[in-house]
């Protein structure tokens, strides 16, 4: 149904409305008055109304000749007719009109970008720590140095695609109980660039990538831990015919520590010392990224009882400059065998404290017994 109001008085902008202004209109009207939101019995020949105007004048062209000669000049209304042109509007603005899209325009004349690698590297926790510097290898697919990636062979460059003129894209009219809807796929010739090589270069057969091998230098920052990845952009698989390069993610894993435990920018070493030192106090040598350092265990100190040193665990990875701590768990060995001068200096002890002890087993009672 052609709608004989004038198309700027439909879309509530004025002539001199720029192109902008003309499809931020269409979408705030569209959104207003599409059958499936609006439930009132005008919606769909509003919204066929809405649809008709801006066929027209989102077009440079059509708008140009209803500008000159009315609707005359674009055939009996957008609706139909040897002037109109559904090449311009449609399913794809309307989708952008509920969903804030511009798939249709990103997607419009530009190559495809490469795909994202992933390369696991495996390195010791002391390099974790401090960070370290890798040199890498891998296999990747990159730009033809032949044809500089553009798929051409020398001395001749890819062409406008003459099945979607350029476009990227196929748009095909439908009509619905709505009016007449444009649906857009990617042409099949060009794959959605809009352009087509004729003369393809033979070192990489139109391809614009080979594949070989790369070396890469990665640094690894301080404080990374098992599991983190580090991405490199453009260093990807190079797109097909001149397209952006994916991004080269390394996942990094770790070799645990003997002695030392990681949780974050924490560090944990649990140590074992005997009732005597946890009596008397003494001093235990503690592993750390940097090397042993010898610590106090004060006199009395208790089983499970923790002593942090600040400053001595995993740099932030996140905060330059700034460290976690190191938490050593101190536990007190109880023996399970006493010779003769262990347990008579434990039994003085016990007598000394006035303490009650249970002095063996049942069988070191008849050994005493028998001599």
């Amino acid at each position: 149904m052609a709608t004989d109001r004038d198309y700027y008085s439909v879309l509530g902008v004025e002539r001199s409305a720029t192109d902008a202004e003309v499809k931020k209109a269409f979408r705030r009207l569209a959104q207003q008055w599409h059958p499936d939101v609006n439930k009132d019995a005008e919606a769909p020949d509003r919204f066929k109304e809405i649809n008709e105007a801006y066929q027209v004048l989102s077009d440079t062209d059509q708008r140009q000749r209803y500008d000159m000669f009315g609707k005359a000049g674009v055939g009996n209304g957008a609706g139909g007719g040897a002037g109109f042109d559904p090449g311009f509007a449609g399913f794809g603005d309307i989708f952008d009109a509920f969903f804030g899209g511009g798939a249709t325009q990103t997607r419009r004349g530009r190559p495809a970008a490469g795909s994202d690698l992933r390369y696991d590297l495996r390195i010791t926790f002391e390099e974790a720590v401090h960070g370290t510097e890798k040199e890498i290898e891998f296999p990747v697919l990159g730009r033809c140095e032949t044809c500089h990636g553009s798929g051409a062979k020398p001395g001749t460059a890819p062409v406008t695609c003459p099945q979607c003129n350029g476009r990227g894209e196929i748009r095909q009219i439908r009509q619905t109980m709505l009016g007449q809807m444009v649906a857009a796929s990617p042409c099949p010739r060009c794959r959605g660039e809009g352009r087509v090589v004729e003369s393809v270069c033979d070192g990489c057969h139109g391809e614009g990538r080979l594949e070989r091998k790369r070396n890469l230098r990665v640094a690894i920052p301080p404080g990374i831990d098992e599991g983190h990845q580090v991405r490199l952009a453009n260093e990807g698989e190079a797109g097909p015919r001149g397209g952006p390069p994916g991004s080269l993610y390394v996942a990094v894993h770790v070799t645990a520590h003997p002695t030392l435990k990681r949780e974050g920018t924490e560090l944990i070493y649990e140590t074992a010392i005997s009732i005597a030192q946890a009596a008397l106090g003494t001093r235990v040598k503690v592993p750390m990224v940097e090397g042993e350092e010898e610590i106090e265990i004060k006199a009395g100190t208790q089983p499970g009882t923790e002593i942090r040193l600040r400053g001595k665990g995993v740099p932030h990875v996140r905060r330059p400059g700034s460290r976690g701590d190191l938490h050593v768990f101190v536990s007190v060995a109880v023996p399970t065998k006493l010779n003769k001068k262990q347990r008579e200096a434990l039994l003085a002890y016990a007598d000394a404290s006035e303490e009650t002890v249970h002095e063996g087993g049942i069988f070191d009672r008849v050994r005493d017994a028998l001599g």
